[in-house]
Formats: C-alpha cells, structure tokens, sequence
C-alpha cells in the first residue's frame, strides 16, 4: 500500500526556496536534545538515518528532511520502506529509511551532549541504585557536588528521588548503596542504537548489528 503524504505538507515540502533554507539549516550533529524529529499529525512520521559520505553513521532525521536533501541531491538514497511513497504534484519519491550524503563531511569529534535527558536515556530511564522504573528520575551524582564532584558521564547516574534523598551528600559505598552498573560515556553508534528504540532491518549493517 502506498502512503499518500499529508497535503498540508506536500506543496511546501517541494517548495525549491523552502526546500534550500531546510537544507542548510538541518542538524545532522549527534545532539539528539535539539532533534525535532516530524509534526505529529503528518504522515512523514519516521525516522531516517543519515550517513556520511564514507557510509559511517552520522545522525538522524525526519523523513521530511531526508527527503528534502535528496530532492536537492545532497543526499543520495540507500534503503528505502518496501511499499511506501511519498507523493506531490509533480514528484514521488519512495519513502527513505537509510540516506548518504552526497559528498564526504568532515567533522570535528562529535560528543553526545551531556544532558539531564541524555543521562536518563543512556541509563534506560531506570534507578542505577533500586532499579525502579516508571517512576520520577532525577540525576544523581555519584561523588556529591558539594565534595568537588563533577559534572561528567561517569559522574552522574540517573536516581530516583528515594533513593536520592536516602544518599544525600554521600558516596555509595557510605551510604551502602551499590551501583547496577558504573556509568560510561556513551558512544555516539550505540547511543543511537539506544536512542531510537526499534531499529529497522535496513540500519543494521550500518550500526554494526550484524
């Protein structure tokens, strides 16, 4: 079955002049806190991933976006969804799961940005102390602010508010409070992986899952 693409959005996603300003203003960074994926009332809803020119796994998009990079041929596509299309007046595309940029970038060493949201995710929006989940998290860190404790990966741990309050300003080993698992940071490919939840068959080989 072919997917007809929300009329609201269709004109304007072919829109050459609308199309240049979304081209240059894209993120294809790792700083998945800034990422506004799709409106949720379109039917481009899904997610694309982009990789660099040398095939290496750079980001994720919207489809809108990847679409929008391939019309003006800064991307090529690689895997597209069996049986889906993306339709305007004049243009069908099939609908992308896997893009690559036209052209190799060459870019700085990119950090997953350290953030209260990226700590919950990297640690499965779980207690590292009780194990708890679905229940309110705060971010926790391992040797207290107070004593010169940093601001770091390996120093903050996703906690909830019990188990927060019950250590206070002290280590885990004070508090008699062990750890599920010692916090790393996390590489930008399997933060990905994390990142997106349901991996589609076609990014597998890309994020080294096969």
């Amino acid at each position: 079955m072919r997917v007809q693409a929300d009329r609201r959005l269709s004109p304007k996603l072919f829109s050459p002049q609308r199309a240049l300003r979304e081209a240059d203003d894209a993120d294809l960074g790792i700083d998945l806190d800034e990422q506004d994926f799709y409106p949720t009332h379109s039917t481009l809803n899904g997610k694309v991933l982009v990789l660099n020119g040398n095939y290496e796994p750079l980001a994720i998009c919207s489809v809108e976006k990847a679409i929008v990079l391939m019309y003006l041929e800064k991307a090529e596509l690689v895997s597209a969804m069996t049986g889906k299309a993306v339709h305007s007046t004049s243009i069908s595309m099939p609908f992308p799961s896997v893009i690559r940029l036209a052209t190799y970038i060459r870019v700085p060493f990119k950090k997953v940005i350290l953030s209260r949201k990226n700590i919950l995710r990297r640690d499965g929006h779980k207690c590292m102390y009780c194990g708890l989940t679905g229940v309110m998290l705060t971010v926790d860190h391992i040797m207290p602010k107070s004593r010169g404790g940093e601001d770091s990966w390996e120093n903050l741990i996703a906690a909830c508010l019990r188990c927060n309050n019950r250590k206070g300003s002290q280590t885990p080993d004070e508090a008699h409070m062990p750890l599920a698992k010692h916090p790393i940071r996390p590489n930008h490919v399997t933060f990905l992986r994390q990142y997106v939840g349901r991996i589609d068959k076609e990014w597998e080989p890309y994020l080294f899952m096969r």
